[in-house]
């Protein structure tokens, strides 16, 4: 595995030269346009990207930052000097309402500065598409912000300097190269709210270049978070009615959508229909799960975003970044079945705005292992501590959801315990690695490297 992403990585240097962006273009006097100060990782992450952009070769950068960290604020500076230096730039969300976000976020930036943005979803009209399409390859749209329509054949631009992808692990590498295709060897940064312990990023992510956003803003508050048992279900009910009287709103979360053989898991739906009926009769209730239609999940995140609905019931599918500030409390059903690096990205949905927030966890204490886990998420906040611990409760197979990443699945090894194998494994590499062709010679271990990665990697 170490070799086939050495492998990937020097392919990926073997390229042409990049885009050398103009040094008078300064990233760090843009961020003095932002309503808040960057905090000094952030600073440092800039300064990473800015020597990228202004050398010659192609960046290829992964940014990590927990869930709130202030990666978008990075991605606009970047944007930023990309524009001013004569490229458009393009952003990839994996949802049509994350690419709504971003683009209102953009705008508030840049409009003043007369930098275009523009939207490029596949709900929007035939008509409208067509003229999108056209300003962007005539170059009048300066940041595109989209969803997968990006990729599209016929998505033309000018002249692409810089490509933005938002959440790592719902794109694959393919398509992450399929529209870096659509310029001269733009600069690529990839955006990751998913923190990896720093050690298992670097071996990871072999083909990418590594920052982290290592700090919170200092003005967000920490999410109380509670683990207990189905016995506090009335108490919990109560505290739900009183943060609604106050005018917040309410995340429940729930592992599966339809009745299985497990039974004594309610479906999202069943749940919902007892919390409008039973429960909360005098509030809105809605339900969301992930085999609705995604312009029916667009339309209830867009009506509890804008205070329509009380309490949302969903599965999972809330993970991915949506901002609702005024939801201050989340519910997790059954938080047992979840691993803790899901739990802490769904907790992630609350504490967005100026609320205290909350997140209480459901669980049924089966064996030691669980409550430990539940102690993790009670004591900490830190994205980066809990996916280290993640990986020594559960081991790595289930760690990743390994299939998004194109890793394979180590049947013995685990990632966490054998840390120190799989450094040394990375010093062979290297050494290995020193004669370029050592790959053509030895077509044994090309053939190995290939089969292991199901050719995704073009050696």
């Amino acid at each position: 595995m170490q070799l086939a992403l050495f492998a990937l990585k020097n392919s990926n240097l073997k390229e042409e030269k990049g885009i050398e962006y103009e040094k008078t273009v300064s990233m760090q006097e843009f961020s003095k346009t932002f309503p808040f100060e960057l905090t000094n990782a952030q600073k440092r992450v800039l300064d990473e990207i800015e020597k990228d952009m202004e050398s010659n070769k192609c960046m290829n950068r992964l940014l990590q930052g927990d869930v709130g960290s202030g990666k978008t604020a990075i991605a606009m500076c970047a944007s930023y000097k990309a524009v001013r230096s004569g490229y458009q730039v393009a952003i990839m969300a994996p949802t049509a309402i994350l690419a709504v976000q971003h683009l209102e976020n953009f705008n508030k930036q840049f409009e003043k500065l007369g930098i275009k943005c523009e939207l490029l979803v596949s709900a929007i009209t035939k008509k409208k598409k067509s003229e999108i399409l056209e300003r962007l390859k005539a170059g009048e749209i300066d940041i595109i912000i989209g969803t997968h329509a990006l990729i599209e054949d016929n998505v033309e631009f000018k002249k692409l300097g810089l490509v933005v992808t938002d959440e790592q692990h719902r794109f694959g590498v393919k398509q992450r190269a399929k529209i870096a295709k659509k310029g001269e060897n733009p600069d690529v940064l990839v955006m990751s709210a998913t923190p990896i312990p720093r050690t298992l990023a670097l071996i990871l992510y072999g083909d990418l270049d590594i920052s982290i956003i290592d700090e919170l803003p200092p003005n967000r508050k920490k999410i109380e978070t509670f683990a207990v048992n189905k016995s506090y279900e009335q108490r919990i009910n109560n505290f739900i009615q009183k943060q609604i009287e106050e005018g917040r709103q309410c995340y429940i979360v729930c592992p599966l959508v339809e009745e299985s053989e497990e039974q004594d898991l309610k479906s999202v739906v069943e749940i919902c229909k007892k919390y409008q009926k039973e429960i909360f009769p005098q509030y809105k209730v809605e339900y969301l799960h992930g085999k609705m239609k995604p312009k029916e999940k667009d339309e209830i995140m867009m009506k509890f975003k804008n205070k329509e609905i009380d309490i949302l019931i969903s599965t999972t599918v809330i993970e991915v970044g949506v901002d609702v500030p005024n939801a201050n409390i989340m519910v997790i059903e059954d938080a047992q079945r979840f691993g803790l690096a899901a739990l802490h990205q769904l907790r992630g949905r609350v504490g967005r705005g100026e609320y205290q927030s909350y997140c209480i966890l459901i669980y049924e204490p089966r064996g030691e292992n669980i409550k430990k886990r539940m102690q993790v998420m009670c004591q900490t906040n830190d994205g980066f501590i809990i996916s280290e611990k993640d990986l020594e409760l559960r081991g790595s197979g289930d760690f990743f959801g390994t299939a998004q990443h194109g890793i394979p699945e180590f049947k013995i090894a685990n990632l966490f315990h054998d840390m120190g194998i799989l450094k040394q494994a990375q010093i062979a590499v290297q050494k290995l690695m020193e004669d370029k062709d050592v790959l053509e010679k030895d077509l044994k271990l090309k053939k190995l490297v290939e089969d292991k990665f199901n050719n995704r990697i073009e050696i």
